[in-house]
């Protein structure tokens, strides 16, 4: 089975809530998931999550510590996921790649349809 390794951002803003990004394109289009993507060659995991941010949301931010890895078996690949949160350094966002994306509180999180690999994530937020 392929193996895919990425990271993701879990973005938490000062009233606590978290960034959430709606995908679309592709297999996944319309589902929810953490922000972020695949490490390329040469990169740390932080260099990696930093750039894709940049590219994803032309947005800054500060990589704060690793919350968890998650390993699940999609039908066509097995991902590895390291998550990280993040604080934002940048005033705004931009969604270049993304159709929605929305800040949510911790009792807001099942509000949207998470991709299956990011649903794990969401009780280690609301447990935090």
């Amino acid at each position: 089975m392929k193996q895919v390794e990425v990271v993701a951002a879990i973005i938490r803003d000062a009233e606590g809530r978290v960034f959430a990004t709606q995908r679309g394109y592709g297999e996944w289009k319309d589902w929810w998931e953490f922000p972020g993507g695949k490490i390329e060659p040469g990169e740390t995991s932080e260099e990696a999550l930093k750039r894709e941010i940049r590219e994803e949301l032309s947005a800054e931010i500060g990589v704060e510590a690793l919350l968890c890895t998650v390993e699940y078996d999609y039908p066509k690949f097995h991902l590895t996921m390291h998550c990280y949160l993040c604080t934002l350094r940048s005033d705004t966002l931009r969604l270049n790649e993304h159709k929605a994306a929305r800040w949510l509180r911790k009792d807001e999180l099942a509000s949207v349809n998470w991709l299956p690999a990011d649903r794990s994530i969401i009780e280690l937020i609301q447990n935090d």
